[in-house]
């Protein structure tokens, strides 16, 4: 590991933030640097602070400490991540002989200059009783590699000699800020102390020296484990061997909905007992999917993490499973079962004294023989998460194990970790959307009622794979609809079976399966029955009957799997009860699309899907994002009635009861009523057309 410092960068920092001083904007840069490493810290571990001075309402100079706020992510921490508290109260409290939980963070809390800045972490009073100008603290892989083990002492001597003072697992906040002052005092020479199972503090008089010292100990940590190991843990390497990386692809596209609905549980706060569903973010680079094929993987599995931070996002044990049983919903089901009674236990035992109520006892991370891992959050950025520190925590016991025996926290200790409120505090409580969880798979969603329906599910809270045959437009349609991590796109002709195989299996290989469905690809051709072009009529029963047909095939395959119900909502059109002359071709592909609608509302109800259709109309879009459709007929429509754009628009509109003009995101909004499934409704046509009476379903 070499130091990321730059003098460069660090003059840039300390111009950026000048009205903060130098010693708060060095402490945000090397903060930066520590967080940018996840070799170092992942998603909000790790802390840093800084002791400088501020100047109170009354122009008095204070002694503060400008501290990471629980939570903060040191990767993006600006100055006001790092509040600052006033040093002097909280060193007074090391006199204590002990102090409760509530108490110190009260007393932290006291000590703000900002009431209305995060909660600093709580580390502290750690911080504050070392006397160091700055503080690092960091979960650094190679640290943790030589800490947890049963004879850690050993190669933590070997590694640093007396260079770093080793400390027993101690719970943070009070106790551990006491244990490691002492320790400090007891050897001033220390460049840092380790807390086994936990990580490395270092300190240092400038922010340089600080951060320089972790990157020296962690470099040294590194070094030890290449000579003891003489390079790759021998678990790493693919003996026996991982699935092939193609089949690896392949065979997390059928075991995804399989497990993530094993993973789904009914939620009776929610209306109708409705599934509350997660989200999967696979990981299967080459050492990852080696250890899986291991055989010390599952042991190493069903080991606590490397360090307890680590609880929090992705519980201790992971579920380890071979691949016959990640494919089949009884036995993948039958696993998650025992994991959840192992996990009870470990609860009755160990936390239910502490007088909390359980959390989820279902599995975050699945590694999965020879395939690689799969983590699972109610969020992609979650999922994502969880991912990234298992990556880690594989990589890790794989070198603890090679170097001796990889020996984590025990139950007790990690329970109290787990189930300790002030740790819990940092993940935060938002409320929970619409449609949290679950993953629509959109066709045709380069045009306007597509975009709609793109949007209206993403405000929604669900994740949208939208696809459509015209790549091009369809990123510039989606590409204003932001969405983030929770909308990908594909391209695709779905009147090729193989085609709609590969978006759906690409939507769950990307989000984890399938709950909502909308076959909304659709074109149109103009023409009376006479003089039909039989081409181009069997071209729009290929595109809106045939796709449809093929869609719903593919999306029984994955509901079916996941088995936790469903919705698929048909894009029909008016023109199914009120055909328009000239329309033959249109009208007929969307009516047999419709009884595919109804079919599938017959068929798909045993596995609790529930299929209905909108009938919308007069669906123009905007000058940005267009409607396909009505670029194909408008011209037509526009020359029979003898009328310009704008006065088109305008007679559809009058010609509706409501005299609205109807807007895609309408046709989104109708979409999330059937999603949401908040009645028990299958086989249904729902008008979005303003009101036109010779169209009422019937």
């Amino acid at each position: 590991m070499h130091s990321r410092w730059q003098d460069d960068e660090a003059r840039d920092f300390c111009r950026r933030y000048a009205a903060h001083g130098e010693a708060l904007a060095l402490r945000v840069y090397t903060s930066q640097l520590l967080g940018r490493d996840p070799a170092l810290v992942l998603h909000g571990g790790g802390n840093t602070s800084v002791k400088t001075t501020a100047v109170d309402l009354l122009g008095r100079s204070l002694d503060v400490l400008c501290v990471k706020g629980s939570g903060s992510d040191l990767a993006k921490v600006e100055p006001a991540g790092l509040p600052a508290v006033r040093l002097q109260p909280l060193r007074e409290l090391r006199q204590l002989a002990q102090l409760a939980d509530q108490a110190m963070v009260d007393a932290v809390r006291g000590a703000l200059l900002d009431s209305r800045a995060p909660n600093p972490s709580v580390e502290t009073l750690l911080h504050a009783f070392l006397p160091h100008r700055y503080v690092d603290h960091t979960h650094a892989d190679a640290i943790l590699a030589l800490s947890d083990q049963p004879d850690a002492d050993r190669h933590l001597r070997a590694a640093f000699g007396d260079d770093v003072i080793a400390l027993p697992w101690i719970m943070p906040g009070f106790p551990l800020a006491k244990a490691v002052a002492e320790a400090f005092e007891r050897a001033p020479h220390c460049r840092g102390i380790v807390l086994k199972q936990h990580g490395l503090f270092t300190f240092g008089d400038d922010a340089r020296s600080s951060y320089e010292r972790t990157i020296e100990l962690v470099d040294r940590a590194e070094r030890y484990l290449h000579r003891q190991l003489g390079g790759i843990p021998p678990m790493l390497l693919g003996d026996p061997a991982p699935l092939p990386p193609a089949e690896r692809d392949a065979f997390l596209a059928q075991a995804l909905p399989v497990l993530r609905g094993a993973l789904a549980h009914a939620d009776a706060a929610r209306w109708g007992s409705q599934w509350r569903r997660v989200l999967a973010c696979a990981r299967t680079a080459e050492d990852l999917a080696a250890f899986a094929a291991h055989g010390s993987a599952r042991a190493l599995c069903a080991s606590n993490p490397i360090t307890p931070d680590h609880v929090l996002r992705t519980k201790g044990p992971y579920l380890w499973l071979d691949r016959r049983h990640a494919l089949d919903p009884e036995l993948c089901r039958r696993e998650i079962a025992g994991y959840a009674a192992h996990y009870r236990r470990y609860y009755e035992q160990h936390a239910q004294p502490l007088g909390f109520p359980m959390l989820s006892p279902l599995p975050v991370v699945v590694v999965i023989d020879g395939v690689g891992l799969v983590a699972f959050g109610a969020q992609p950025k979650a999922a994502a998460i969880a991912a990234d520190i298992a990556e880690h925590t594989l990589r890790v016991k794989a070198q603890a194990s090679a170097l001796g025996s990889y020996h984590p926290l025990s139950d007790h200790e990690l329970a109290a970790m787990e189930y300790w409120p002030l740790e819990r505090s940092k993940l935060g409580h938002e409320q929970s959307p619409l449609l949290q969880g679950q993953i629509a798979l959109v066709t045709g969603a380069a045009g306007a009622i597509g975009a709609g329906i793109c949007e209206a599910l993403l405000a929604a809270g669900a994740c949208v794979y939208a696809t459509d045959v015209d790549g091009e437009r369809l990123a510039v349609t989606t590409g204003r609809l932001g969405g983030g991590d929770r909308l990908r796109i594909g391209t695709a002709d779905l009147t090729d079976p193989a085609a709609v195989a590969a978006v759906f299996d690409d939507c769950c290989r990307r989000f984890g399966g399938v709950d909502i469905v909308v076959p909304n690809a659709g074109i149109a051709h103009t023409g009376r029955l006479e003089s039909m072009d039989l081409e181009r009529f069997a071209r729009v029963q290929a595109v809106n009957t045939t796709a449809t047909l093929l869609v719903l095939k593919q999306a029984a395959a994955v509901l079916r799997a996941q088995r936790t119900g469903g919705s698929i909502v048909v894009q029909a059109s008016k023109n199914v009860f009120a055909p328009g002359a000239g329309f033959g071709a249109y009208s007929a592909s969307k009516a047999a699309a419709l009884q595919l609608m109804r079919i599938a509302a017959l068929e798909f109800a045993e596995f609790g899907v529930h299929v209905n259709a909108i009938n919308a109309d007069a669906v123009f879009g905007d000058d940005e994002v267009p409607s396909q459709l009505w670029q194909q007929v408008g011209p037509e429509r526009m020359q029979a009635r003898g009328l310009d754009a704008a006065g088109l628009r305008e007679f559809y509109r009058q010609r509706s009861l409501l005299k609205v003009a109807v807007q895609p995101r309408a046709v989104g909004e109708a979409v999330v009523f059937f999603a949401a499934a908040r009645t028990p409704t299958t086989g249904a046509v729902l008008p979005v057309d303003g009101g036109l009476p010779e169209a009422f379903p019937r």
